[in-house]
Order: structure tokens, then C-alpha cells, then sequence
């Protein structure tokens, strides 16, 4: 497993930034993936895998350390399935958009919401991705992966990662470190299946996105079909010809804030309410049990609040851009920042500061980016 001539990441990252790192490795299958991050380790090289690039904010000047592609690629059934279910091994460089379409000409679902979505399978449980009401959470069973603390590969149930509204453990969020540092070597997950014909869409996000009545039923096809063709227009599905496309999806994350700070917000603003973490089985011990059940205590439910919506009515609208800037906002959706042809990092960090500031002055409320920025700050 040679190291190959360095490429320059902006031909290599969705926001087309970044020059050529210090050294880079091209891992083809599992195997290979293993060896690489055992000797870059043992090397005490500062490092970072890349699959497809769409989640990574890279920074102008070169990065003086490794950076390990993950071109595995491969899917197979393995035993254990839910009567009704089938499992799906996939490997970390499986394209997870390949997938999709996969499993839905495969009549299974629980993915096919997340038609579109670039990027490899191996980052989708990283970030916990989404779209219209799907996670990765609802299907995912388990990980396999490989911890650099110790260069040993497990398999890790997914209820131990900590999967959260874009997050789990093996994220490396802006300003803080992974609470787990380690490479994904495969996914397993678990979905429906469903066959080929007309079923019920399950989720009210879908439904009103696909503007479907509570009561429809489709096919798995149609469903994927019609996300494609709402991403496009919003310039979230790639297309080298489309410099709307030449970003890293959405830019700054929905905010998760109390029901308190929601309240202050103006009532148009959208919002969705958060299911709160309810204690399933209440244990009272014999000696304290007088016959009666105590009523349970209210929980605080966080609120998720649209980052569009705010960055649009703190004045920025789509195809905002700063004077000779090459960076600017979508023209299609406001929370994706485009490279316009040439752009530096330098240029989108700008343009993502003064979001920060125009919001945060408008709303007291500091979005915080979703991209995992590497060698460039906000």
C-alpha cells in the first residue's frame, strides 16, 4: 500500500478548498484501511481519513501531516435480521448515495429518505446524518471500527456512539475534540423490507416535503425519486457544472436551544420540539409504596429552530456574497456557502463569520458550523 503523489484537496472536498497535505495514503479495502492508520500512528503523524469530502472544511495552507482516503467499497447480507429485516454489512468507502439506491431497487427501506446525500457510508454514523425525518440512528446496528489509542478494531453497538442531532462520539466538532478517536472500517444496518409496491410513508417530515397526505402510500422509487429531485432544487445534489453544488451541504446546523430561548424568538420562525430522554420504567421500593403512583415530573423539551430561517431574516438572503468575495450563499438554499469558482477558505471562513455575527446580534443566538474544519477557523 504505496503512498501516492499528494492531490490538492480542493479537487478532493465538495467546497473545493485546500491545497496538497504533507503525505496521503489511498486504502482500498479493509485491510489496507488497517495497516494505513496502524503505521501513521505508529508514526505519531498528525492525520485524518477522507472518504468523499463532503463534510470537510479544509483550510488554504498545506496540512503537515497524512491524509488517509478510504476507497473501500462493497455490500453484503449477514445473519442476525428481525423476521421482516436484512442486514447490510457495507464498507467505509462505499458511496452512501449508491447505497440508497441500492437498498431501495433491493425493496428496503429506512434510507431512502437520504437519497442524495454525498459522501461515504463510512462518515454517515460520524455526523448521524438525515434528511426529512430519517436518521442513520433508526437503522444503524453497529460499527466496526478501529481505536487509535490503541490500534485495535471492534465492533461497536450503535447504542455506544452516542448518535445526536448530527453527532456521536466520533465527531470532531469545531472547538472540541472527538470523544472517541477513531477510523469506521464497515457499518452494519438493519432495514425494512417492504418489496416494490405502494406502502404508507411513515413520518410527517417526508410527508410534508414530498407534499404527501397522511394517508398516502408510494413506492420506495418514488420516494427516492422525488427527495433527488427536491435536493436539486436546492442545489444539494452534486453537479460540477452548478456552483451552487460546490459547497458542504448545510453549513451551520440547526440550533438546538430550551423552550425558554425559543419563546423569545419571533412565532415564525420555525421550530420543531425535541423528544425529551423519559425514564421508561419506574422503580418505587416496597417499603415507600403507600398505593399510590406518583404523577411523573414534566421534562424540559429542547426545541430545534431553522438556521435559514434566521440567517434570511438577519438580512442575508440567498446569493449573498461580500464585496470581491468568491465565496457566497447559495442562491437556492440559505444554509449551504458556495465556492464560486476559485474561492479560498479564507474567503467562505469570512463570509461564515459575518453570518455568525449578523445572527447573533439579531437573534443572541451563535450557530455553529456542521462541516468538520481542519486547519481553518471561524
Amino acid at each position: 500500500m504505496p503512498d501516492i503523489d499528494p492531490l490538492p484537496l480542493s479537487e478532493l472536498t465538495t467546497l473545493r478548498t485546500g491545497a496538497a497535505p504533507r503525505r496521503m495514503i489511498d486504502a482500498t479495502t479493509r485491510e489496507e484501511l488497517i495497516d494505513a492508520l496502524r503505521g501513521v500512528w505508529a508514526d505519531g503523524d498528525p492525520w485524518f481519513v477522507l472518504g468523499g469530502g463532503s463534510n470537510l472544511f479544509v483550510g488554504d495552507e498545506p496540512f503537515d501531516g497524512t491524509v488517509i482516503r478510504i476507497l473501500s467499497r462493497g455490500i453484503e447480507r449477514v445473519p442476525g435480521a428481525r423476521p421482516g429485516t436484512a442486514r447490510l454489512r457495507v464498507q467505509a468507502g462505499h458511496d452512501w448515495d449508491d447505497l440508497v439506491a441500492q437498498t431501495v431497487a433491493a425493496g428496503l427501506a429506512g434510507i431512502e429518505a437520504m437519497s442524495g446525500i454525498p459522501g461515504t457510508v463510512g462518515a454517515a454514523p460520524v455526523q448521524n446524518v438525515g434528511a426529512y425525518g430519517q436518521e442513520i440512528a433508526q437503522t444503524l446496528v453497529e460499527v466496526e471500527l478501529i481505536d487509535e489509542a490503541t490500534g485495535e478494531v471492534s465492533v461497536v453497538p450503535a447504542a455506544d456512539l452516542a448518535l445526536g442531532f448530527r453527532t456521536s462520539v466520533l465527531k470532531h466538532h469545531y472547538g472540541s475534540v472527538a470523544e472517541r478517536r477513531a477510523a469506521i472500517l464497515s457499518v452494519t444496518l438493519e432495514l425494512t423490507q417492504v418489496g416494490h409496491g405502494e406502502v404508507p410513508v411513515r413520518g410527517s417530515q417526508l410527508r410534508r416535503a414530498l407534499g404527501l397526505d397522511p394517508d398516502a402510500a408510494v413506492s420506495l422509487a418514488w420516494i427516492r425519486d422525488h427527495v433527488l429531485a427536491t435536493r436539486a432544487a436546492k442545489g444539494m445534489v452534486l453537479d460540477s457544472e452548478d456552483h451552487d453544488t460546490w459547497s458542504a451541504g448545510s453549513f451551520f446546523q440547526n440550533a438546538i436551544v430550551t423552550e425558554q430561548f425559543a419563546r423569545t424568538l419571533p412565532d415564525a420562525c420555525p421550530r420543531w420540539p425535541m423528544q425529551p430522554d423519559v425514564e421508561s420504567v419506574l422503580v418505587i421500593p416496597l417499603d415507600d409504596y403507600n398505593g399510590a403512583v406518583p404523577a411523573p415530573e414534566p421534562q424540559p423539551v429542547d426545541v430545534k429552530v431553522s438556521a435559514a430561517w434566521l440567517i434570511e431574516q438577519s438580512g442575508i438572503r440567498k446569493g449573498f456574497s461580500l464585496p470581491r468575495s468568491r465565496a457566497a450563499v447559495s442562491s437556492k438554499h440559505a444554509l449551504a456557502l458556495t465556492n464560486r469558482g476559485r474561492a479560498r477558505a479564507a474567503d467562505i471562513a469570512e463570509l461564515a463569520r459575518f453570518i455568525q455575527q449578523r445572527v447573533q446580534q439579531e437573534f443572541g443566538l451563535l450557530l455553529q458550523p456542521e462541516p468538520v474544519l481542519i486547519d481553518v477557523d471561524l
